[in-house]
């Protein structure tokens, strides 16, 4: 597991672009796994700014995102897939057809879980995954407790979540209350991994990764088995 500690957000974003532009470099058909929330930000802001500047083309990549609320069409402007589109899809030149998100308008919740994690296979797999971390240690919506579920799954949000992502809605009550996300085994998957961490709230998880501990009541604990784990860090996060 190699650590990144970065001065500030800015900063941060700025050094998980330059590996995530890295992976393209060297694999131009990538497969990236990508998340939502405010820490990827400014990552896809970074990214954004590259394609603008000609430094990286789209092209060939294909991307999954980690997770979309359930139920919830996707041009509801809370959908995971319409922040997605706001900030990456629509200002680099991604092909739609290589485009991925769970489907938070299936009719059948299981088999559009079913058919995503195939999909993923379908395509060998993540190159590359970014994530985010949850102040209660949630990676994607996979919540802290006594199990956790393998493949993409339908997950009931715990309280802590829905008040933590109150602040993108009107109110607490208009959050939705279940999500379809990957699970753990399809996240360990990925070949390689790139953890964001930024802000204060986020110190308690972060240590808990670092002391090497496993357990379920803090998810993010799990990518200590990870064999490829790059975590990037702002000094807010380490408690610098």
């Amino acid at each position: 597991m190699r650590l990144i500690t970065c001065e500030n957000y800015a900063e941060m974003s700025k050094a998980a672009g330059l590996m995530v532009a890295g992976q393209i470099a060297l694999k131009p058909n990538s497969v990236l796994g990508l998340a939502t929330g405010s820490t990827p930000e400014g990552l896809y802001a970074e990214l954004s700014r590259m394609y603008a500047n000609k430094d990286l083309d789209f092209s060939e990549v294909k991307t999954f995102n980690l997770d979309e609320y359930y139920p919830i069409d996707r041009a509801n402007d809370q959908s995971y897939y319409y922040f997605m589109n706001q900030h990456l899809y629509s200002k680099v030149n991604l092909k739609a057809e290589n485009v991925h998100i769970p489907n938070g308008s299936a009719a059948n919740a299981e088999a559009e879980c079913v058919a995503y994690d195939k999909l993923i296979d379908d395509n060998c797999g993540i190159d590359l995954q970014i994530l985010g971390i949850g102040n209660n240690g949630h990676i994607a919506f996979n919540e802290p407790a006594g199990e956790l579920s393998a493949g993409t799954h339908l997950v009931k949000l715990t309280e802590n979540t829905i008040e933590a992502n109150s602040r993108f809605f009107a109110s607490a009550d208009d959050v939705p209350r279940t999500a379809l996300t990957s699970g753990m085994a399809t996240i360990m998957k990925a070949r390689k991994i790139i953890l964001m961490v930024s802000g204060a709230n986020k110190r308690e998880p972060l240590a808990k990764l670092l002391a090497g501990k496993i357990t379920t009541d803090c998810p993010v604990t799990m990518l200590s088995m990870h064999s490829d784990v790059t975590i990037i860090a702002d000094k807010a996060a380490m408690g610098g």
